[in-house]
């Protein structure tokens, strides 16, 4: 606080900013401040970011790394686990993780941010495949022997993969035991945080489309379709009081966008990463765009399966939207209406479905590739299952298609 360094992050918004209070939580004996930080409404976890908010996330680490510096200061953790994102952005949430900087000391958590940043942007960019679920596997990050299994022999050109990768696994392995910190010096640290920066800068994941990313944009039911579900879409919400929002299978954030322009706070989950980081990059200030199977999203981990909740634990919202969705769960997952319903009644207080029957094109091309045993997947028997957990509200056919909208209520 007497350095300035706080000052400086808060006002530059890259800090959640706190205020001290009297409350005693800790021993009394061992109390010395409390502090409350300003509340985030939602806590994300980085196996449920994509490429581009990880890779923000470890540009936003080396600037508050550099910026400490200045100040005499130095953070002693590296982690992603301490940023948060916040009007699509990422914020530092940790405020005890600064010390003094000692010029002859190196950076203690130079390994935590390659384990925990570096390497999995690494294996991405060479890879070209995503590699969040890996995270789960890994929560303290990728360690540097695996890494540099995992990454391609054309990797081993590159002067930071060599560096960063197999000269510091070399190290870790040949060390018989600890020895003495080497002396550092205030250039040598500034060099290898410019060199982390400018390598993180220039990596990059794929840029090929997607089965998902240009679905409304090449959709079968054509533009039309996408005009009037807007418009049944738009005239809802006008009918609910919400401040938070889910969107699954969010797509590309369409609808999101739409009811964000409300200034309410959605969450929009999707499977596919190319979606989620054009989303993210739309700039989208009340959308938090995350990669989340919506068949298998991120489980209870850590120790007693208690330290990283749940995502439908973590985020609780007023409004579920669920547009053009259940035909992809039901028939490209097995997963059954009644299941489905009950599901969404224990996440929903309010929820918007869109209803894609078997006659559709989209469906239709779901069943040429399998033996279609979904016989029970009809309109009459949706609205009976649904309605034992929710109220129908409204429902409104969708002109140019035989999909319907509907506006149901938690019993």
């Amino acid at each position: 606080m007497n350095s300035g360094l706080y000052q400086h992050l808060v006002q530059s918004e890259l800090l959640v900013p706190h205020s001290e209070t009297e409350d005693v939580i800790a021993d009394k004996n061992n109390w010395y401040k409390t502090l409350l930080p300003r509340q985030i409404p939602f806590i994300t976890y980085p196996y449920e970011w994509c490429f581009t908010q990880l890779k923000d996330a470890a540009l936003l680490t080396i600037s508050i790394l550099k910026a400490s510096i200045d100040h005499g200061m130095i953070i002693k953790d590296a982690t992603p686990y301490n940023i948060q994102f916040i009007n699509n952005a990422p914020v530092f949430i940790d405020t005890l993780s600064f010390e003094k900087y000692d010029a002859n000391k190196a950076w203690v958590a130079y390994r935590q941010f390659c384990n925990m940043f570096l390497f999995p942007l690494y294996l991405e960019h060479y890879l070209k495949t995503d590699i969040q679920k890996t995270l789960v596997v890994y929560p303290d990050g990728i360690p540097v022997d695996i890494t540099s299994k995992l990454l391609p022999l054309k990797s081993r050109t590159n002067v930071g993969v060599w560096l960063h990768v197999y000269l510091q696994n070399t190290i870790t392995r040949n060390a018989s035991s600890k020895k003495e910190d080497e002396k550092f010096s205030k250039k040598k640290l500034l060099n290898l945080v410019n060199h982390l920066e400018a390598t993180i800068n220039n990596l990059k994941s794929r840029n090929f489309a997607s089965a998902w990313n240009n679905y409304y944009s090449e959709s079968i039911s054509g533009n039309n379709y996408l005009e009037e579900k807007e418009k049944i879409f738009r005239s809802i919400i006008d009918t609910i009081d919400a401040g938070t929002v889910l969107d699954l299978g969010a797509n590309d954030g369409y609808f999101s966008k739409i009811y964000a322009e409300k200034g309410t706070q959605v969450i929009a989950v999707d499977s596919d990463s190319r979606s989620i980081c054009a989303l993210y990059g739309s700039v989208a200030k009340n959308v938090l765009p995350l990669l989340i199977d919506v068949a298998n999203p991120s489980p209870s981990i850590g120790l007693n399966n208690a330290e990283r909740p749940a995502f439908h634990k973590r985020i609780r919202t007023d409004v579920v939207l669920a547009l053009a969705l259940i035909h992809h769960l039901v028939i490209g997952r097995n997963i059954s209406l009644g299941v489905l319903a009950a599901w969404l009644s224990d996440i929903s207080k309010i929820l918007i479905i869109e209803f894609v029957p078997r006659e559709d094109e989209k469906v239709q091309q779901m069943l040429a590739s399998r033996k279609d045993v979904f016989g029970d997947y009809t309109v009459a028997n949706f609205e009976h299952i649904f309605s034992q957990y929710f109220s129908i509200k409204q429902q409104e056919p969708i002109p140019g298609s035989r999909r319907i909208i509907y506006l149901m209520e938690k019993r």
